[in-house]
């Protein structure tokens, strides 16, 4: 990619708050003050955070639907010089809400593209959800029929770092069931709904426990959903087929147990320990 257009204007991606309007940052409010366009995914919904602040811009709607049919319009303001803030009803653009296609035409046309950083549901829930966020997985939404929700969810049983996920008040439990059934019951989770708004509520336990609570309370069905799971424990590698053992048999005759099996494993990728004690049992044949 070249250098950004000379004379284009900015493309600020703006971060905006999940539920408190306090969660705005000073310096979103500076650009969506001065920028003469705003491309809104509901202008309707950002109107309310506009004029909580008085803020007078114009907005431009830009949805899942029509995103791909304004961007060409919109990057002819860009290239004009008039700068564009992109806003999503909450959170962070692009992060499971529109955008992806004006950022990425932007970038192709190398119009400088800003982020504003703030709010996001997913950062915010796992700062407080007490399970390992040195790596995790953002899986967004998942399929809305149980059938491709399942098999979604078996595909991801194995992942052994915390998975992160939406879900919206009228599939809550139906997920929650699904995930109980896929990934285990005893799974370590935490369902975070309605994060920094007034009914705010972070439930920690089991998958089994959690769906419980949620079942069995009308309140907690209600809202926007953030479920987070443990990921699953690392499995050591046991299965050795008949080519490794081979390899493992022709080295024993000419090296020591602990130096055949480690130099296996360094070939093989399967645990030292496992290739040791098959090492024993060959010697033990022999």
């Amino acid at each position: 990619m070249g250098s950004a257009q000379q004379n284009a204007g900015v493309l600020y991606v703006v971060a905006t708050p999940i539920g408190n309007l306090q969660d705005l940052s000073a310096r979103a409010l500076q650009v969506l003050r001065s920028v003469p366009l705003i491309a809104a995914e509901d202008t309707r919904h950002s109107k309310k955070l506009l004029a909580h602040y008085g803020i007078g811009t114009r907005q431009m709607a830009l949805h899942e639907h029509n995103e791909r049919g304004i961007t060409a319009s919109l990057l002819r303001h860009l290239a004009a010089g008039e700068d564009l803030a992109l806003v999503s009803d909450a959170g962070t653009p692009l992060i499971s809400d529109p955008g992806f296609y004006l950022v990425r035409a932007a970038r192709e046309a190398n119009v400088r593209v800003v982020p504003v950083p703030g709010a996001s549901a997913l950062i915010a829930a796992l700062s407080v959800a007490g399970l390992p966020s040195d790596r995790f997985l953002f899986e967004g939404f998942l399929p809305s029929k149980s059938a491709a929700r399942q098999q979604r969810l078996q595909a991801l049983a194995a992942v052994t770092v915390t998975l992160v996920i939406y879900e919206s008040s009228h599939r809550i439990c139906a997920s929650l069931r699904d995930m109980v059934d896929c990934l285990g019951g005893s799974r370590e989770a935490t369902v975070a709904r309605e994060l920094t708004k007034t009914f705010e509520t972070i439930l920690h336990g089991s998958l089994d426990e959690l769906l419980q609570r949620v079942e069995s309370d009308a309140d907690q069905q209600k809202g926007e959903f953030v479920v987070l799971i443990h990921g699953a424990q690392a499995r050591e590698r046991s299965a050795v087929d008949a080519e490794t053992l081979r390899m493992l048999e022709v080295l024993l005759a000419e090296l020591p147990l602990k130096q055949a099996a480690g130099l296996v494993a360094k070939i093989s990728g399967l645990s030292k320990n496992v290739l040791y004690e098959e090492g024993l049992k060959l010697k033990d044949s022999g």
